[in-house]
């Protein structure tokens, strides 16, 4: 009897194990079965069919919905992943909302509906604004990468408004993008929303102002412009605005021989490689308007 014991309980903590390792639930409803396929089989196609299942058997159908549209995302399928969360978040509880509505950003982003992204951004802003963003409360429990983290309202709004601004550049509304970037960086500033911000300004031909802000994360004084990824952005930004100034023509009209315009632009390569405070044409514009004035 005790051997019976301690087997079963043996053979639960393994199935436990198991269940942990795999990130699966317990059971053999339609839903266990789908999210089985997924990470355990790491069959996509037959996953879709048993989320599908759930759904129309009512079993948890707001986590099989997202799983369904996320899958469908990872095969391309995201035309079909959007129609089926519009078709279906109507049986699905109000709580699950918010997080449908960021699977769908996702899929408007990825297949290029910028239009229907930006709306549905502004809407998410009017319910923060409205004080029905987070259920009511202040902070929400967000989770990336498998960790669980809080997102507070303030961090929440300063992201939808970077993500709208990136949206209004893809639509090459610099303008209205410069405006909502400006105001997520006012409201939780960072590395990632400052180089969009450089970047929006330089497609407005505004490089003094667009090189100071690369600059303050090439120094370190943004939050997180430690992170090797915003610091390439940067210097891969800061690099094509070098290479797309318009050159310093306007010397020769100036009367300046050529080896001081060679000279010059020996100075520009240097300079480009240094990073001084100034980009080096401008720092070179002053300079000459400084000896025209005497």
């Amino acid at each position: 009897m005790e051997g019976s014991v301690n087997k079963q309980s043996s053979k639960g903590k393994k199935e436990d194990l198991y269940h942990v390792i795999h990130k699966v639930p317990y059971g053999d409803s339609p839903y266990v079965k789908a999210k089985h396929a997924q990470l355990v089989e790491k069959d996509p196609e037959a996953a879709i069919v048993l989320f599908w299942k759930a759904i129309n058997a009512g079993d948890k159908v707001d986590s099989a919905l997202k799983d369904m549209a996320v899958v469908m995302k990872q095969l391309d399928r995201t035309e079909e992943a959007i129609e089926a969360i519009k078709s279906f978040r109507g049986l699905c509880s109000k709580h699950s909302q918010e997080s449908l509505d960021n699977v769908l950003l996702d899929l408007y982003k990825k297949c290029g509906r910028v239009e229907e992204q930006i709306e549905l951004l502004k809407r998410k802003l009017r319910l923060i604004y409205q004080g029905e963003a987070f259920n009511g409360r202040t902070t929400k429990t967000a989770r990336s990468h498998g960790k669980k983290f809080q997102v507070s309202i303030k961090q929440e709004t300063a992201r939808l408004l970077g993500n709208l601004g990136w949206a209004y550049m893809q639509k090459s509304n610099y303008m209205m993008a410069e405006v909502v970037l400006k105001k997520a960086q006012m409201i939780d500033t960072d590395a990632n929303k400052a180089c969009n911000l450089g970047l929006c300004l330089m497609r407005q031909h505004r490089y003094e102002e667009a090189y100071f802000i690369l600059e303050q994360v090439l120094q370190c004084k943004v939050p997180g412009s430690d992170e090797m990824k915003s610091r390439n952005r940067a210097e891969e930004l800061v690099a094509e605005l070098n290479a797309n100034l318009p050159q310093p023509e306007f010397l020769d009209a100036l009367g300046l021989d050529d080896d001081l315009v060679k000279g010059i632009d020996d100075l520009l390569n240097a300079w480009g490689t240094n990073r001084a405070r100034r980009l080096p044409i401008f720092e070179e514009i002053s300079s000459f308007r400084d000896q025209l004035a005497c």
